[in-house]
């Protein structure tokens, strides 16, 4: 087998492989791996990915041809491509696209064709078809348009994910024109990368266009793209997004940046009920309902618009009825926004086959390369769990283990200090558990945004902290999602959900705004020394290792935990 000292990259034969990381041609790799290669660990020194059906799926649907993908691995790889592994890219490869689903020309409905008539005959006879697949005896399968999310679905789980060309509906017509100039008279226009998303996302208009999901970082202007996809549609839009703060920016951001008028962009949420030719409506409005046995009161939303585009924010936190009237709306175009297409529950292919595949995706680091996101600095910092503690924690089950190291109380000494030491900076404090952030708040002197704050004064807080007046703030995981204060440049995590990595990646991405005196942006997060918190930080941290941070690990010094050994616990 040749052997090459330089390229960073071993492929081996079940489809992983290893990225030795520190030499000149490493991230040059890591970017090239991206758009078809699923990270699964990055500690310091190897990363390891692997070759998935959906990863090359996701690759081929935005035009990645196979020969792109094997000419990565050959350029980078130190030994020969092991042969399975090049047939297995070209095999993934071809299945995407030999079932095509379209209308049908003979009456209503849709049909499924395929290039071969046994694999027609493969996907009927699957149980996971039963009952979506209707034999025509024309050579074709029927699919009534109310199953077409559910096909789609059926078949990535059979291993053939099909192709639709079934076209939209146009929905209603709505001019959406972008300005040339802000309020501030500021000038105003999408930079190329999000003009290539918008075009990614809409293939010149064509059947095969108008769906999917673009993956960009927080701070990098996913709510511009999607006012962008809005102005190329030119139709009704309904946009679903995570909360009332995020109602509320994606409604400013459309009066600043485009010439809709305040009649023609309503709020559906809790409080309003305002239908508009474009409505912006929170996914938790939507899930709602009286009992468990009830209905959802207001997915009706979806039906009675005459949208012609929906907008998915945050789409990697869909619910699951969400995801089921979403399977049966798929006459309407459809874009995902998101920061990471990572789920926890692993639902990653139902967003590729109902929201649509990733059509466009750039690294992190190349952006923050380009001025467009601020440089980010990662440090966790690894606080003493007091003695008082530790016999509770020795005798805890898992989940308590977990909360008692992730309310450690050493960790408000640990705080106390980092926001001492960047006094006059905005800082942001995050967390899971609300006594702790409410200890934290008074200990800091600094008011507290959770769930139950009033809209009306999360905003007063907001625009306070946006404009100086408030030098440090504590959220909730409220603040995990669309709280736009562009000049914070300090985030201390004091706690998270478990091993998330998408929380990880939304909490970074609240700081990466570029800030206009080049500031560089510090992310800090507080775990719980020897305990089960420093495993899971590990996992929360493997996406943004992928994107090219490293985090610094430094131990808090004994005299900080001496001087609080005998604190009082956060209940």
């Amino acid at each position: 087998m040749a052997y090459r000292p330089d390229p960073p990259l071993i492929v081996q034969s079940d489809r992983s492989l290893l990225l030795e990381m520190g030499g000149p041609h490493a991230d040059a790799c890591r970017d090239a791996l991206a758009p078809f290669c699923e990270l699964l660990k990055s500690p310091e020194h190897v990363h390891t990915y692997r070759i998935t059906p959906l990863s090359v799926w996701n690759a081929a649907s935005a035009g990645l041809a196979a020969d792109e993908m094997i000419a990565t691995l050959e350029r980078f790889s130190r030994f020969d491509l092991p042969k399975n592994v090049v047939r297995d890219v070209r095999d993934l490869h071809a299945r995407f696209g030999r079932l095509r689903l379209t209308r049908a020309d003979d009456g209503p409905g849709l049909v499924l064709t395929a290039d071969d008539p046994l694999l027609l005959e493969e996907v009927a006879s699957n149980p996971l078809g039963r009952g979506l697949l209707v034999r025509r005896g024309d050579g074709r399968l029927g699919v009534e348009e109310a199953h077409r999310g559910e096909v789609k679905q059926a078949l990535v789980k059979m291993g053939w994910p099909v192709e639709d060309a079934a076209g939209y509906v146009e929905g209603a017509p709505l001019e959406v024109k972008v300005r040339t100039s802000l309020p501030d008279a500021r000038p105003f226009g999408l930079r190329d990368y999000q003009l290539d998303a918008v075009a990614a996302f809409w293939r010149d208009g064509s059947p095969l266009g108008g769906n999917g999901v673009v993956v960009l970082p927080c701070g990098a202007g996913k709510t511009v793209v999607g006012i962008g996809a809005m102005a190329r549609v030119g139709r009704r839009t309904l946009v679903l997004t995570t909360n009332q703060t995020a109602v509320t920016q994606w409604r400013r951001e459309l009066l600043q940046k485009t010439e809709l008028t305040e009649d023609q962009v309503g709020e559906y949420t809790g409080a309003t009920k305002d239908v508009r030719p474009v409505t912006v409506a929170t996914y938790q409005i939507l899930t709602h309902r009286r009992s468990k046995t009830d209905g959802f009161t207001h997915l009706e939303l979806f039906r009675k618009g005459d949208w012609g585009l929906v907008i998915y924010d945050e789409v990697h936190t869909l619910p699951a009825p969400v995801f089921r009237v979403t399977a049966g709306i798929q006459s309407t175009r459809r874009l995902g926004l998101t920061a990471t297409l990572l789920r926890e529950d692993g639902r990653e292919e139902d967003v590729f086959s109902l929201i649509g595949p990733k059509r466009f995706d750039l690294p992190w680091k190349l952006l923050e390369r380009r001025g467009f996101i601020a440089q980010a600095l990662c440090t966790e910092v690894r606080v003493p769990l007091p003695r008082a503690l530790r016999a509770r924690y020795a005798a805890a089950d898992r989940r308590d283990r977990f909360r008692l190291a992730s309310e450690n109380p050493l960790k408000l000494a640990v705080l106390e200090e980092t926001v001492a030491r960047h006094k006059g900076e905005p800082i942001l404090v995050i967390g899971q558990y609300l006594d702790q952030l409410h200890a934290a708040s008074r200990r800091l002197r600094a008011p507290l945004v959770e769930g139950s704050t009033p809209a009306d004064a999360r905003r007063t807080l907001y625009d306070d902290f946006r404009a100086g007046r408030l030098p440090v703030l504590v959220v909730s995981k409220v603040g995990n999602f669309a709280v736009d204060l562009p000049e914070a440049s300090v985030l201390v995590q004091l706690s998270g959900t478990f091993g998330s990595r998408q929380e990880e990646a939304q909490r970074l991405g609240r700081i990466l705004r570029p800030k206009e005196d080049g500031r560089t942006a510090r992310f800090y997060t507080l775990v719980s020394h020897e305990t089960s918190e420093e495993t899971f930080a590990q996992h929360r941290q493997l996406f943004l290792t992928e994107q090219g941070y490293a985090y610094e690990i430094t131990v808090a010094s004994p005299p900080a935990a001496d001087a609080l050994e005998g604190a009082s616990e956060v209940a």
